[in-house]
């Protein structure tokens, strides 16, 4: 059975693969102490709110503020990071290594408002090459890049069990961590997501507040009893969809006219994922990963999932 620090000996990679190990390793010695933490949360005291807010202005738990800690911690001890993006943040934040050649971005802790009620919760990154020269300070320009430019994007799922699914850009890896060896071991590569599936996932509560197509395609989906299956952590959604087939979606509503996803560290990680997969990831009128990034903190409306449900999804 393949490590990941064996994995990570061949698997392609555009940039330095030193860079890459480091990364790879420090993003999942913060995992682990995650992992550590959501299982002995209540144990430790350490569910619930923080009594504070991100930048988006939305409650942070406990364990949002701990994670992005921990993560920010490790990218710092890496050597091969300049700046990092992170939900949790309102500015971008510049590490002990201005001149290093990688920009991190990440969604530390996505569906913390499960956190409480034991419900699967997940990391989310992205990693760039960084466009500014290395003898001059990183700029937010570095972080502004398309999808197109990720070398490195993945996510970690805390639930039954914790598991790193990544891509470089040649397909799909998923890993789950082994608990006694410590260690993350791969379990399948060259994931395939169905081209078709018979699962959607949405936020039905918002039915009222989208638009006469969406709820149009709502009601085909009903017709054809279709799954209704949505956790309210993003990573869960997808993760149950790129195995089994189906889609998750986020449209704009009423109250949130641009979604309420995140472009840089949420739906560009997974839209890239997506692809490589032989899935979509789609707004109503382009692919996430053509999309450029005008704001830290931008929001889209997103369509992931099985290719042929995204393309009908949206062509209605």
């Amino acid at each position: 059975m393949k490590t990941l620090a064996q994995l990570l000996e061949t698997c392609p990679f555009k940039g330095n693969r030193t860079d890459l190990k480091s990364i790879m390793e420090a993003l999942t010695e913060g995992a682990k102490r995650i992992h550590k933490d959501v299982n002995r949360g209540g144990l430790a005291n350490i569910y619930g709110a923080a009594g504070s807010e991100n930048v988006q202005g939305e409650a942070q738990q406990k364990l949002d503020i701990i994670a992005n800690d921990y993560l920010i911690e490790a990218m710092n001890g890496t050597g091969s990071v300049c700046v990092i993006a992170s939900e949790e943040d309102e500015d971008i934040l510049l590490t002990t290594h201005p001149q290093s050649p990688y920009v991190f971005c990440m969604d530390p802790l996505d569906g913390s408002s499960n956190i409480d009620v034991n419900i699967s919760i997940g990391t989310i990154f992205c990693v760039f090459e960084r466009l500014s020269p290395a003898n001059e300070q990183p700029q937010l320009s570095d972080v502004l890049q398309k999808g197109r430019a990720q070398v490195l994007a993945g996510y970690i799922l805390y639930s039954t069990a914790t598991v790193l699914v990544f891509t470089t850009g040649a397909g799909v890896y998923v890993l789950g961590y082994d608990t006694d060896k410590e260690s993350f071991i791969m379990v399948q590569e060259g994931v395939q997501i169905p081209e078709n599936g018979k699962i959607y996932s949405c936020n039905e509560g918002n039915m009222l507040t989208y638009s006469a197509q969406v709820r149009g395609y709502l009601s085909l989906c009903k017709s054809r009893k279709y799954s209704a299956r949505y956790i309210g952590s993003l990573v869960a959604d997808f993760h149950r969809n790129m195995l089994k087939g189906g889609l998750f979606m986020y449209p704009s509503t009423e109250k949130d006219k641009n979604g309420k996803l995140r472009l840089l560290y949420e739906c560009n990680p997974l839209a890239w994922i997506a692809e490589q997969a032989g899935g979509s990831a789609k707004t109503p009128e382009m692919a996430v990963l053509d999309v450029q990034p005008e704001k830290l903190h931008q929001r889209i409306p997103f369509f992931i999932g099985s290719k042929n449900m995204v393309q009908e999804a949206l062509s209605i």
